[in-house]
């Protein structure tokens, strides 16, 4: 008997670390303490979260950085090897692989997720990412598919199948003919480890109603985020699923309000990697339907401090405020960012955690 999935946990608004596997974390900055993702460092990081009882550790997939001075996440760990290491390294905490489905065949998905769930006791989960980036898609000779969900589709279909008991099976599917499939061992997670989706448009969110168990999705301010809540479950109630919401947000938070506006100001401003956030927007708005098309245009600094998600920026009580209305807006919970995960992460657990367990948005 496992223990359930820690996002499946009692917390009202659950809290995880997303993208300390790649250089900057989503920070796109030329501070000299920016994250350099090292493995050490990650470690540590996945520990600090994991003691201190955050529900998980999510990875970006990135083949390929965004340029600049400092050539932004072009160094990034592959995702179902670093889940692999931390899961026997960490004892509680969620560990997400993230993966671009045409890149990676479902085949070897099922028997990488499988085996990450069994070294982490049933603590992984997937990331389903259909890809926007042609320039990375083009380092593997191909392009970005016209009917990506299609493809995610079937993806997810034959992984389903790489758990269940009717093997060998055969697929004869638009984009995938196997033959005598089998893969063995499950999942210790039944049927499958839990999964999520980052989707804005209406194919992702319509995939991710039918087929995820979680939802992330993105909001230019916190009452905008209600209208993506009321869809998000619409499209779910006609699957009759309940998936739970997420967002991403990039966190600063200090002792005084002028302290963390300051420091947002100099990382995202002043010092921000300028010719890397040209491209990483220019390809996100061209490329990706992740975004509200006014954020582009109202937002550069924000897509400097964290590609364009929701700025957490201020003391403790600021911060436990704005989730607090995060949480009343219907999210279950937010990935975070910050310039320096070690540095930042632990005044996060020490001034934030206690400030949201007695606002009722955690129980420990």
């Amino acid at each position: 008997m496992i223990r359930p999935h820690p996002l499946k946990g009692n917390n009202t608004f659950k809290l995880g670390v997303f993208s300390a596997n790649a250089d900057g974390g989503l920070a796109i900055t030329d501070v000299p303490e920016r994250w350099r993702a090292s493995w050490d460092d990650i470690m540590t990081a996945a520990g600090i979260a994991d003691r201190a009882g955050l529900e998980f550790f999510l990875p970006i997939a990135r083949w390929r950085g965004f340029g600049g001075k400092n050539r932004v996440r072009e160094h990034s760990f592959e995702t179902f090897t670093f889940a692999a290491g931390l899961a026997a390294a960490t004892q509680n905490i969620g560990l997400f692989m993230t993966v671009h489905v045409p890149i990676v065949h479902p085949v070897y998905a099922a028997k990488a997720l499988a085996t990450v769930d069994h070294i982490s006791k049933g603590r992984a989960g997937l990331n389903i990412v259909c890809g926007w980036n042609p320039d990375e898609f083009a380092m593997f000779g191909m392009s970005v598919d016209t009917d990506a969900y299609g493809r995610a589709q079937e993806w997810i279909d034959i992984i389903d199948q790489c758990y269940g008991p009717n093997q060998p099976f055969d697929v004869d599917g638009k984009f995938y003919k196997l033959k005598q499939v089998v893969s063995r061992p499950a999942s210790l997670q039944a049927p499958r480890p839990v999964t999520m989706n980052a989707a804005f448009g209406p194919p992702g969110r319509n995939f991710a109603a039918r087929n995820c168990d979680f939802l992330f999705s993105t909001f230019a301010e916190i009452e905008d985020g209600k209208a993506h809540i009321a869809d998000i479950r619409t499209r779910a109630s006609e699957y009759q699923r309940d998936v739970g919401i997420y967002t991403v947000c990039h966190v600063v938070c200090r002792e005084t309000q002028q302290e963390a506006e300051d420091y947002y100001t100099y990382y995202a401003v002043t010092q921000a990697d300028h010719a890397a956030v040209d491209y990483h927007m220019a390809s996100k708005k061209e490329f990706a339907n992740s975004h509200d098309n006014a954020a582009f245009d109202k937002y550069r600094k924000r897509f400097a401090g964290g590609a364009g998600t929701y700025p957490l920026v201020g003391t403790p009580e600021k911060i436990v405020d704005d989730m607090i209305k995060i949480s009343q807006a219907g999210y279950a919970g937010t990935g975070m960012t910050f310039v320096n995960y070690n540095y930042e992460l632990p005044f996060f657990c020490d001034r934030v955690l206690p400030l949201m367990k007695q606002a009722g948005l955690r129980i420990a």
